[in-house]
């Protein structure tokens, strides 16, 4: 989630945290169910940019209206409505960002299968320094996210 945030202080209302944050926990349902079962590949398909697309158009389609619930949920209609051009580029982004990090991490993910049954990417840095980049971009994106999302409030009560 740590891009997710960084990403969002920069778009804002273009980006949609809550359908990238679906899409991160849809991607892992496959390995939730490998673990789980002790059947199946742990990263197979859903960890591949085709099961990563065909995942996100899911999402898309589902995340629009998953976001404008817990929006209203959590009282915040002014991010209202989630265009759908926005819930599909968050959970495309939600998607690639997650098989890119995954195929540094682990060395069973196959980015580019079935066109290319290696990963190039594995170890591509360490794990120490792909989780520090993840940390730093959280802490930096929830800290320029806090300061706009301050801003734009403190804008719009003087304009009434």
């Amino acid at each position: 989630m740590g891009p997710g945030l960084a990403i969002k202080a920069v778009m804002q209302r273009r980006f949609s945290l809550l359908v990238f944050g679906w899409s991160q926990v849809v991607i892992d349902l496959q390995p939730l169910i490998a673990m789980t079962t002790g059947r199946g590949e742990l990263h197979g398909f859903s960890h591949t940019l085709l099961g990563a697309t065909l995942i996100g158009l899911l999402c898309g389609l589902s995340g629009k209206h998953l976001a404008e619930w817990g929006l209203r949920l959590l009282r915040e209609p002014r991010h209202m409505p989630v265009r759908w051009r926005v819930a599909f580029g968050s959970a495309f982004i939600g998607t690639y960002s997650h098989v890119l990090v995954d195929s540094i991490m682990h060395v069973d993910v196959l980015p580019f299968y079935p066109f290319n049954p290696a990963n190039p990417l594995h170890a591509l840095i360490s794990i120490d320094a792909l989780h520090v980049v993840c940390l730093a971009t959280a802490a930096a994106g929830g800290l320029a996210w806090y300061a706009v999302d301050r801003a734009i409030r403190h804008k719009g009560s003087e304009a009434e």
